[in-house]
Protein backbone atom coordinates (compact mmCIF):
# COMPACT_ATOMS: atom_id res chain seq x y z
CA UNK A 1 0.00 0.00 0.00
CA UNK A 2 1.33 3.33 -1.10
CA UNK A 3 1.05 6.38 1.70
CA UNK A 4 0.60 9.77 0.13
CA UNK A 5 3.16 12.16 -0.53
CA UNK A 6 2.20 14.50 2.35
CA UNK A 7 1.70 11.40 5.18
CA UNK A 8 5.51 10.77 4.26
CA UNK A 9 6.83 14.45 4.34
CA UNK A 10 4.97 14.86 7.65
CA UNK A 11 6.79 11.25 9.30
CA UNK A 12 9.77 12.84 7.76
CA UNK A 13 9.36 16.52 9.62
CA UNK A 14 8.80 14.16 12.78
CA UNK A 15 11.23 12.37 12.56
CA UNK A 16 13.42 15.08 12.00
CA UNK A 17 12.25 17.18 15.43
CA UNK A 18 12.62 13.83 17.56
CA UNK A 19 16.46 13.49 16.40
CA UNK A 20 17.04 17.23 17.05
CA UNK A 21 14.92 16.89 20.51
CA UNK A 22 17.07 13.78 21.37
CA UNK A 23 20.27 15.82 19.90
CA UNK A 24 19.67 18.73 22.45
CA UNK A 25 18.57 16.99 24.99
CA UNK A 26 21.14 17.30 27.97
CA UNK A 27 21.71 14.49 30.29
CA UNK A 28 21.68 14.90 34.18
CA UNK A 29 25.16 16.11 35.33
CA UNK A 30 27.10 17.21 32.18
CA UNK A 31 27.51 20.65 29.97
CA UNK A 32 26.46 21.94 26.84
CA UNK A 33 29.56 22.57 24.88
CA UNK A 34 27.78 26.62 25.10
CA UNK A 35 28.46 25.89 28.73
CA UNK A 36 32.03 24.58 28.69
CA UNK A 37 32.79 27.30 26.54
CA UNK A 38 31.28 29.58 28.84
CA UNK A 39 33.32 28.53 31.34
CA UNK A 40 31.00 26.62 33.35
CA UNK A 41 32.53 23.66 35.70
CA UNK A 42 30.65 20.25 37.17
CA UNK A 43 31.31 20.23 40.97
CA UNK A 44 29.39 16.77 41.07
CA UNK A 45 29.94 14.61 37.98
CA UNK A 46 27.06 11.91 38.91
CA UNK A 47 29.00 9.22 39.46
CA UNK A 48 31.23 9.54 42.81
CA UNK A 49 31.76 12.32 45.33
CA UNK A 50 35.28 12.67 43.56
CA UNK A 51 36.18 16.30 44.86
CA UNK A 52 33.73 16.08 48.02
CA UNK A 53 34.21 15.73 52.01
CA UNK A 54 31.08 14.35 53.39
CA UNK A 55 30.19 14.09 56.93
CA UNK A 56 27.47 11.58 57.85
CA UNK A 57 25.16 9.33 55.48
CA UNK A 58 25.65 9.70 51.70
CA UNK A 59 25.20 7.58 48.41
CA UNK A 60 25.33 8.16 44.87
CA UNK A 61 22.23 6.38 43.56
CA UNK A 62 21.35 7.06 39.52
CA UNK A 63 23.38 10.01 38.88
CA UNK A 64 21.99 11.70 42.27
CA UNK A 65 24.23 12.65 45.35
CA UNK A 66 21.90 11.93 48.43
CA UNK A 67 22.93 13.43 51.36
CA UNK A 68 21.24 12.77 54.94
CA UNK A 69 18.45 10.23 56.22
CA UNK A 70 17.95 8.71 59.36
CA UNK A 71 21.32 10.18 60.28
CA UNK A 72 22.77 14.04 59.51
CA UNK A 73 25.09 15.30 57.03
CA UNK A 74 27.35 17.71 55.77
CA UNK A 75 28.77 18.35 52.13
CA UNK A 76 31.65 20.65 51.41
CA UNK A 77 33.80 20.66 47.94
CA UNK A 78 37.55 20.03 48.32
CA UNK A 79 38.12 22.73 46.53
CA UNK A 80 36.94 26.61 48.46
CA UNK A 81 35.38 28.53 46.61
CA UNK A 82 34.43 32.33 47.45
CA UNK A 83 31.12 34.11 46.36
CA UNK A 84 32.61 37.02 44.42
CA UNK A 85 31.76 37.23 40.59
CA UNK A 86 30.40 33.83 40.75
CA UNK A 87 27.68 32.01 39.78
CA UNK A 88 25.79 28.38 40.96
CA UNK A 89 23.74 26.24 39.70
CA UNK A 90 22.08 23.01 41.50
CA UNK A 91 18.53 21.37 41.22
CA UNK A 92 17.68 20.29 44.48
CA UNK A 93 15.10 17.75 45.79
CA UNK A 94 14.10 17.10 49.72
CA UNK A 95 12.03 14.48 51.87
CA UNK A 96 11.36 15.51 55.27
CA UNK A 97 10.22 17.87 57.64
CA UNK A 98 12.85 20.20 58.19
CA UNK A 99 14.32 22.29 55.06
CA UNK A 100 18.24 20.97 54.31
CA UNK A 101 20.51 24.37 54.47
CA UNK A 102 22.40 25.87 50.95
CA UNK A 103 25.81 27.47 51.72
CA UNK A 104 26.43 29.70 49.00
CA UNK A 105 30.53 30.30 48.86
CA UNK A 106 31.78 33.56 50.40
CA UNK A 107 28.53 33.91 52.36
CA UNK A 108 27.82 33.82 56.15
CA UNK A 109 23.82 32.94 55.66
CA UNK A 110 22.59 30.11 54.49
CA UNK A 111 19.55 29.55 52.36
CA UNK A 112 16.95 27.48 53.25
CA UNK A 113 15.14 25.41 50.42
CA UNK A 114 11.25 26.09 50.70
CA UNK A 115 8.14 23.58 49.86
CA UNK A 116 8.60 23.58 46.33
CA UNK A 117 11.82 21.23 45.79
CA UNK A 118 10.13 19.15 47.97
CA UNK A 119 9.73 15.73 46.50
CA UNK A 120 10.52 17.03 42.77
CA UNK A 121 13.54 18.91 41.67
CA UNK A 122 13.42 22.19 41.50
CA UNK A 123 16.77 24.28 39.96
CA UNK A 124 18.17 26.96 41.80
CA UNK A 125 19.99 29.45 40.38
CA UNK A 126 22.66 32.09 42.48
CA UNK A 127 24.19 34.88 40.74
CA UNK A 128 26.76 36.93 43.10
CA UNK A 129 28.83 39.28 41.10
CA UNK A 130 29.83 41.82 42.88
CA UNK A 131 29.11 40.60 46.08
CA UNK A 132 31.31 41.88 49.10
CA UNK A 133 33.80 39.39 49.82
CA UNK A 134 32.96 37.22 53.57
CA UNK A 135 36.43 37.63 55.00
CA UNK A 136 36.78 33.71 54.37
CA UNK A 137 36.24 31.07 52.05
CA UNK A 138 33.48 29.11 52.52
CA UNK A 139 33.44 25.19 51.55
CA UNK A 140 30.31 23.62 53.02
CA UNK A 141 27.57 23.64 50.78
CA UNK A 142 24.71 21.65 52.05
CA UNK A 143 23.94 20.67 55.92
CA UNK A 144 20.99 18.17 56.62
CA UNK A 145 19.63 17.50 59.55
CA UNK A 146 18.40 13.92 60.98
CA UNK A 147 15.51 13.09 59.11
CA UNK A 148 15.73 14.52 56.36
CA UNK A 149 17.21 13.50 52.35
CA UNK A 150 18.36 16.21 50.29
CA UNK A 151 18.89 14.66 46.53
CA UNK A 152 21.62 16.87 44.53
CA UNK A 153 22.09 17.02 40.72
CA UNK A 154 23.63 19.24 37.74
CA UNK A 155 25.72 21.11 40.87
CA UNK A 156 27.50 23.58 38.67
CA UNK A 157 30.02 26.29 39.16
CA UNK A 158 31.05 29.55 36.69
CA UNK A 159 33.58 31.90 38.03
CA UNK A 160 32.67 35.59 36.38
CA UNK A 161 35.01 38.59 35.61
CA UNK A 162 38.03 36.62 34.83
CA UNK A 163 40.57 39.10 32.73
CA UNK A 164 42.19 38.03 29.59
CA UNK A 165 45.97 37.68 29.76
CA UNK A 166 46.49 36.83 26.11
CA UNK A 167 44.80 39.77 23.84
CA UNK A 168 45.12 37.56 20.63
CA UNK A 169 47.08 40.37 18.52
CA UNK A 170 50.80 39.65 19.44
CA UNK A 171 52.66 38.25 22.95
CA UNK A 172 52.27 41.51 24.95
CA UNK A 173 52.15 40.57 28.50
CA UNK A 174 54.60 37.60 27.60
CA UNK A 175 58.49 36.66 27.88
CA UNK A 176 60.03 33.44 26.00
CA UNK A 177 62.72 32.14 27.96
CA UNK A 178 65.47 32.69 25.61
CA UNK A 179 68.00 30.33 23.86
CA UNK A 180 65.18 27.77 23.59
CA UNK A 181 64.30 26.08 20.03
CA UNK A 182 60.09 26.50 20.56
CA UNK A 183 58.70 29.33 18.07
CA UNK A 184 55.24 31.15 20.20
CA UNK A 185 53.48 33.20 17.50
CA UNK A 186 50.02 34.39 17.43
CA UNK A 187 47.91 33.21 14.01
CA UNK A 188 45.75 35.23 11.38
CA UNK A 189 42.81 33.57 13.78
CA UNK A 190 44.24 35.22 17.13
CA UNK A 191 45.51 32.25 18.67
CA UNK A 192 48.44 31.63 20.63
CA UNK A 193 50.21 28.66 18.40
CA UNK A 194 53.64 26.83 19.97
CA UNK A 195 55.82 24.87 17.51
CA UNK A 196 59.12 22.97 18.03
CA UNK A 197 60.54 22.32 21.55
CA UNK A 198 62.06 22.56 24.28
CA UNK A 199 60.36 26.23 25.04
CA UNK A 200 58.69 27.93 27.70
CA UNK A 201 56.39 31.19 27.55
CA UNK A 202 56.00 33.32 31.17
CA UNK A 203 53.41 35.73 31.80
CA UNK A 204 55.02 39.35 33.04
CA UNK A 205 52.24 39.07 35.61
CA UNK A 206 52.20 36.98 38.84
CA UNK A 207 49.32 35.53 40.85
CA UNK A 208 49.32 32.59 44.00
CA UNK A 209 46.13 31.93 43.87
CA UNK A 210 44.12 32.30 40.91
CA UNK A 211 41.46 30.95 38.91
CA UNK A 212 42.93 30.00 35.24
CA UNK A 213 40.82 29.28 32.43
CA UNK A 214 41.87 28.65 28.81
CA UNK A 215 41.24 26.50 25.41
CA UNK A 216 43.83 24.54 23.82
CA UNK A 217 43.54 22.37 20.56
CA UNK A 218 46.34 19.19 20.16
CA UNK A 219 47.82 19.87 16.63
CA UNK A 220 48.89 16.04 16.47
CA UNK A 221 48.63 12.67 18.07
CA UNK A 222 49.66 12.24 21.69
CA UNK A 223 51.38 15.40 21.87
CA UNK A 224 52.77 16.76 25.21
CA UNK A 225 52.77 20.02 26.30
CA UNK A 226 51.72 21.76 29.87
CA UNK A 227 50.34 24.77 31.80
CA UNK A 228 52.85 25.83 34.57
CA UNK A 229 52.00 28.10 37.20
CA UNK A 230 54.11 29.56 40.51
CA UNK A 231 56.68 29.75 38.40
CA UNK A 232 59.91 31.16 39.17
CA UNK A 233 60.44 34.17 36.73
CA UNK A 234 63.05 33.72 33.75
CA UNK A 235 63.91 30.21 34.98
CA UNK A 236 62.93 27.45 32.41
CA UNK A 237 59.95 25.08 33.17
CA UNK A 238 59.64 25.34 36.68
CA UNK A 239 56.38 25.87 38.95
CA UNK A 240 53.40 23.28 39.35
CA UNK A 241 52.70 21.62 35.71
CA UNK A 242 49.19 20.66 34.84
CA UNK A 243 50.30 17.96 31.88
CA UNK A 244 48.57 18.28 28.14
CA UNK A 245 48.83 14.98 26.61
CA UNK A 246 45.44 13.37 25.34
CA UNK A 247 46.54 9.64 25.52
CA UNK A 248 45.62 6.43 27.29
CA UNK A 249 46.34 3.04 27.35
CA UNK A 250 43.94 0.79 25.51
CA UNK A 251 40.19 1.72 25.22
CA UNK A 252 40.12 2.45 28.58
CA UNK A 253 40.45 6.60 29.19
CA UNK A 254 40.71 6.16 32.72
CA UNK A 255 44.42 4.69 32.69
CA UNK A 256 46.11 8.01 31.22
CA UNK A 257 49.69 8.00 29.91
CA UNK A 258 51.88 10.23 31.30
CA UNK A 259 49.90 11.61 34.07
CA UNK A 260 46.65 12.77 30.94
CA UNK A 261 45.53 15.93 30.23
CA UNK A 262 44.91 17.73 33.57
CA UNK A 263 46.66 15.41 35.63
CA UNK A 264 49.72 17.39 38.25
CA UNK A 265 52.38 16.26 36.55
CA UNK A 266 54.77 14.17 38.66
CA UNK A 267 51.96 14.29 41.55
CA UNK A 268 48.96 13.29 40.50
CA UNK A 269 47.46 11.67 37.25
CA UNK A 270 44.29 13.09 35.94
CA UNK A 271 41.22 10.36 36.84
CA UNK A 272 40.09 10.52 33.74
CA UNK A 273 41.39 11.90 29.99
CA UNK A 274 38.36 13.45 28.49
CA UNK A 275 40.32 15.71 25.86
CA UNK A 276 40.71 14.67 22.56
CA UNK A 277 43.29 15.44 19.97
CA UNK A 278 42.74 18.20 17.13
CA UNK A 279 39.59 18.80 19.16
CA UNK A 280 39.35 22.18 21.47
CA UNK A 281 39.26 21.75 25.07
CA UNK A 282 38.38 23.84 27.60
CA UNK A 283 40.94 23.90 31.13
CA UNK A 284 40.40 24.93 34.35
CA UNK A 285 43.00 25.08 37.27
CA UNK A 286 42.08 26.38 40.55
CA UNK A 287 45.06 26.89 42.88
CA UNK A 288 44.34 28.28 46.01
CA UNK A 289 46.77 27.66 48.98
CA UNK A 290 48.47 24.22 49.19
CA UNK A 291 45.30 23.01 47.04
CA UNK A 292 44.73 22.67 43.08
CA UNK A 293 42.27 21.36 41.06
CA UNK A 294 41.81 21.01 37.37
CA UNK A 295 38.62 20.60 35.30
CA UNK A 296 38.64 19.59 31.69
CA UNK A 297 35.67 20.40 29.85
CA UNK A 298 34.15 21.01 32.99
CA UNK A 299 34.65 17.58 34.47
CA UNK A 300 36.60 17.44 37.41
CA UNK A 301 40.40 15.39 36.62
CA UNK A 302 42.69 16.27 39.38
CA UNK A 303 42.26 17.27 43.39
CA UNK A 304 46.01 17.51 44.92
CA UNK A 305 46.61 18.57 48.10
CA UNK A 306 50.59 19.34 48.47
CA UNK A 307 52.05 17.94 51.99
CA UNK A 308 55.66 18.38 50.64
CA UNK A 309 57.98 21.10 52.99
CA UNK A 310 57.80 24.10 51.97
CA UNK A 311 60.27 25.19 49.01
CA UNK A 312 60.45 28.31 46.64
CA UNK A 313 60.47 26.02 43.95
CA UNK A 314 57.41 24.14 43.18
CA UNK A 315 59.64 21.18 41.77
CA UNK A 316 61.18 20.50 44.90
CA UNK A 317 58.65 21.30 47.22
CA UNK A 318 55.31 22.86 48.71
CA UNK A 319 55.09 26.52 46.96
CA UNK A 320 52.40 29.11 47.58
CA UNK A 321 53.84 32.10 46.92
CA UNK A 322 53.29 33.47 43.00
CA UNK A 323 54.70 33.42 40.18
CA UNK A 324 53.98 33.79 36.90
CA UNK A 325 51.75 31.13 34.56
CA UNK A 326 53.53 29.66 31.47
CA UNK A 327 53.01 27.73 28.53
CA UNK A 328 55.61 24.78 27.74
CA UNK A 329 56.69 23.46 23.85
CA UNK A 330 58.20 20.32 24.74
CA UNK A 331 60.04 18.66 22.14
CA UNK A 332 60.39 18.94 17.98
CA UNK A 333 56.88 17.49 17.66
CA UNK A 334 54.85 20.17 19.38
CA UNK A 335 52.02 21.60 17.62
CA UNK A 336 49.73 23.55 20.36
CA UNK A 337 47.52 26.25 20.12
CA UNK A 338 46.07 28.36 23.14
CA UNK A 339 43.08 31.22 22.93
CA UNK A 340 40.72 32.94 25.52
CA UNK A 341 43.61 32.43 28.55
CA UNK A 342 41.86 34.20 31.32
CA UNK A 343 42.44 34.36 34.78
CA UNK A 344 40.76 35.90 38.40
CA UNK A 345 42.72 36.41 41.04
CA UNK A 346 41.95 34.65 44.40
CA UNK A 347 41.86 35.40 48.15
CA UNK A 348 43.74 33.43 50.18
CA UNK A 349 41.96 31.28 52.73
CA UNK A 350 41.71 32.68 55.93
CA UNK A 351 41.65 36.25 53.96
CA UNK A 352 39.58 38.87 52.37
CA UNK A 353 40.25 40.86 49.52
Amino acid sequence: MKRPLCTLIVLVIATASASAAEKDEVKPNRLTPKEIADGWILLFDGETTFGWKIDGEAKVENGVLVLGGLKAAKAETTTAFDGMNAALEVETSWEGTTPPSLMLPGEKTPLKLDDSSRGKFVPQKVKSEGLPRAGRIRQQFFEVPAGTRLLLRNVKYRPLGLKPIFNGKDLSGWREIPGRRSKFTVTEKGELNVKDGNGDLQTEGQWADFILQLEVIVGGKHLNSGVFFRCLPGQFWSGYESQIRNQWRGDDRSRPVDYGTGGIYNRQPARRVVSTDREWFTKTIIARGNHIAVWVNGYQVSDFTDTRPANNNARRGTKLDKGPISLQGHDPTTDLSFRNIRIAELARQGQGK
